[in-house]
């Protein structure tokens, strides 16, 4: 893992954030101080000082307007940077060991019929041409959208539909991970085996844990996202959903 990236990343918010502060506090005493210009007695100024009082108004207001501007980029640039760094995809290379199964792989047609496959969770074979977005699931879509998914390189996690609430808010938090044009899915799924707690699935990948463990799931995640054999650009294909 790149830990000076992960380090750097929070400190550059940081420092954006109190860039985009002082400039919108300096941004205020300028509007103070062209308040107190115009409102300076200047009946007994002469015409050249009233001028040079009230250039000296303009330029405050000119500069206050420049910094509250600038606070504003600075302050919604610390924000997205804040945004893309909780969920860079780097924060899941735990470089777990894991144990994945390579799965048979069973083509990847397209079909608008009914399909069923050999597999009871299956992660390649025809599908349907309809993807899904990427994100948490309470309800399982089929496996002919899912299926077109993994074919793009998404990551699926599936749960037990009775899943406790604190494994449900760490898959919500997983799903939010994306890599170029792939994301990931939380799903639930009855299909689930009642002696695993999670099935993480990628194109031709099981991952199946016992327990719920982010350092493997976030491991398979990095190891195998973006990794399809069909991958679709992020400007196309933002969010998923799109093909």
């Amino acid at each position: 893992m790149d830990h000076s990236t992960m380090q750097n990343g929070p400190d550059v918010v940081a420092i954006l954030l109190y860039i985009g502060l002082a400039l919108f506090i300096i941004a205020v005493i300028g509007y103070i101080l062209a308040a107190k210009t115009n409102k300076a007695n200047t009946s007994k100024l002469k015409k050249a000082e009233k001028q040079a009082l009230q250039k000296k108004q303009k330029t405050w207001l000119v500069l206050s307007h420049t910094l509250v501007i600038l606070a504003i980029c600075s302050l919604g640039t610390s924000l997205i940077q804040f945004s893309s760094n909780k969920y860079s995809i780097e924060k899941l290379n735990y470089n777990a060991p894991i144990q994945v199964t390579t799965d048979k792989d069973y083509g990847r047609g397209h079909s608008e019929d009914m399909l069923t496959y050999e597999m009871k969770i299956p992660t390649s074979g025809t599908h349907s041409p309809h993807d899904l977005k990427f994100g948490f699931y309470t309800e399982r879509p089929t496996y002919a959208m899912l299926v077109h998914n993994l074919e793009h390189g998404d990551i699926i996690i599936y749960y037990h539909p009775d899943a406790p609430k604190d494994l449900l808010d760490r898959l919500d938090y997983l799903s939010r991970f994306k890599k170029a044009g792939a994301g990931v899915l939380a799903v639930p799924n009855p299909d689930v085996p009642g002696d695993m707690e999670v099935v993480v699935t990628a194109w031709t990948k099981t991952m199946q844990l016992p327990k719920f463990d982010e350092a493997s799931v976030g491991t398979f995640i990095y190891q195998n996202i973006d990794k399809g054999p069909e991958q679709i650009p992020s400007e196309v294909r933002r969010g998923g959903g799109t093909m």
